[in-house]
């Protein structure tokens, strides 16, 4: 199975720890891991992608029964649109992906075997000859008396931990359990799960100086087996065991406040080589924005977060509506708030490519856009089953009119402009060589289906594609998120000449 992790790392990418202005922020750079040589069209590239957003949205509510048994995270396994990192173990790299949707930070440990992973190894990006890491001669146990086992065993009370791990009674009667070790946990995803072991150790962040920024006591999940899950995780949701948590144990400065400012690809290979920065920590957004070249640079728009007791790992917060033009659809009230079971809000994903929206809501803004559009352009259906998205229209002329498209976030002022770019994709169809080819545009907005369906979780996703441009920042401290137009390429190379 090295050879089968060493060619997945390719579906990763590779970064290093490129600039820390202080002990209050580190810079990274984030690579979106799609590969398009398994693609033979634009089609298949927005199909995957659209297949994959709904799969992992409809996940979040379709294992409800068994969360009370199994920890349920959903992670879209397949190749393309995901964001990864990494760090350094005993010299050995370790590769990950980031998802702002689970708590955990595992990888694959030498001895490892994972079940029914051939088809993915085809699906990367890059080429790697890098197997699994072994774990260090520093490696050492979680305890089962330890808050970091009962996360993840789902708080299960360390006194049962300990007796799995055959901690005498006298020594669980006395809380003298901390030379046994927490038992191996189990970890489930969407379509895919791992067996692992807690462990401390150090990691190394390496800066682009001759310095390394060193985590002492880092923990993390070992995992000597999984089922259709090649490649880690680093869980940058709520959780004691997230890496945002880790961090603020090292320098709340680092893990009170996250943020990300993801490039524009548009599915083009030289968007995607680019790096998007990560900024873990509290830098000077004032001093970032003002004028840079005769450009104001936006302030942010910040909304609440809303507390979710059944998801506690995710970002949630209220959507009060959209509008499309200048005609507003109200969200509907499973949007604006969370209920006592985990139901409603919406989550803004790392992990999921398009934005997802319950169906009447979705319902109204496919009509909206349509009655704006689809009076001057041909609809495409074809194009619509060979992608997944709808509406799609042919054109003729070189820009396509549109309607705009604001997100309007519960809090007073609190909208989004998105981009034209961000919500309607356009490209040509019959670039294949076997057919006419014509303009295509298309909404990337998605149906996520009924309220009904989707009791037990998220109302909607904002999806990543949407976040492009934006730099979207997870202020943990003050609980709210925030988004503020950026120039992403320019930010990246503004933070690491500072």
């Amino acid at each position: 199975m090295a050879t089968s992790y060493s060619l997945l790392l390719c579906f990763s990418l590779c970064f290093s720890l490129i600039f820390i202005s202080s002990s209050q922020t580190l810079f990274l750079p984030l690579t979106h891991s799609l590969s398009k040589t398994q693609f033979t069209s634009t089609h298949h590239l927005i199909k995957s992608a659209s297949t994959r957003s709904v799969t992992r949205f409809q996940r979040h509510h379709h294992h409800q029964k068994n969360s009370h048994k199994h920890r349920q995270v959903y992670l879209p396994l397949s190749p393309g649109s995901d964001y990864t990192l990494s760090f350094t173990l005993d010299s050995q790299p370790i590769f990950l992906y980031l998802d702002t949707g689970s708590d955990l930070v595992w990888f694959p440990c030498q001895p490892f075997e994972c079940i029914l992973c051939e088809g993915k190894v085809e699906n990367t990006s890059l080429a790697s000859s890098t197997p699994p890491p072994k774990l260090s001669k520093t490696a050492a146990p979680v305890s089962c008396k330890s808050s970091a086992c009962s996360a993840a065993h789902s708080n299960l009370p360390s006194s049962d931990l300990c007796a799995i791990s055959h901690c005498p009674l006298e020594s669980i009667e006395t809380s003298d359990c901390q030379k046994h070790s927490c038992p191996q946990f189990y970890y489930a995803y969407g379509d895919g799960s791992l067996i692992a072991r807690l462990y401390n150790d150090s990691i190394r962040l390496p800066l682009s100086n001759p310095t390394t920024f060193i985590f002492n006591n880092f923990t993390f999940g070992c995992a000597h087996t999984a089922l259709a899950e090649p490649i880690g995780v680093a869980g940058f949701g709520w959780g004691v065991l997230s890496m945002p948590a880790q961090l603020a144990t090292l320098s709340p400065q680092l893990g009170n406040q996250f943020s990300y400012c993801l490039v524009y690809h548009s599915f083009d290979s030289v968007g995607l080589r680019r790096p998007s920065p990560l900024i873990l920590g509290r830098y000077d957004h004032d001093e970032k924005e003002g004028r840079v070249n005769g450009v104001h640079k936006p302030r942010f728009v910040y909304t609440s977060m809303l507390d979710n007791p059944e998801h506690p790992y995710f970002y949630c917060v209220g959507l009060e509506g959209i509008s499309i033009g200048r005609k507003r659809i109200p969200a509907p009230g499973l949007l604006r708030k969370v209920d006592r079971e985990g139901s409603g809000g919406l989550v803004v994903d790392s992990g999921t490519t398009f934005t997802m929206l319950p169906a009447s809501m979705y319902g109204s803004v496919v009509a909206e856009f349509e009655s704006r559009v689809g009076r001057f352009y041909e609809r495409a259906r074809v194009i619509e089953e060979d992608t997944g998205l709808s509406p799609c229209y042919y054109f003729d002329n070189n820009v396509m009119n549109v309607p705009s498209v604001v997100l309007h976030f519960v809090g007073n002022g609190s909208s989004v402009v998105l981009p034209r770019r961000n919500y309607f994709y356009e490209f040509l169809d019959g670039g294949d060589g076997k057919g006419k080819k014509r303009k295509v545009g298309c909404l990337m907005l998605m149906n996520g289906g009924d309220e009904a369906e989707l009791s037990g979780g998220p109302g909607a996703t904002l999806g990543n594609y949407q976040q492009q441009g934006f730099e979207v920042v997870y202020d943990l401290e003050n609980r709210r998120v925030g988004f503020a137009r950026r120039e992403c390429a320019s930010l990246w190379e503004t933070l690491n000449q500072n």
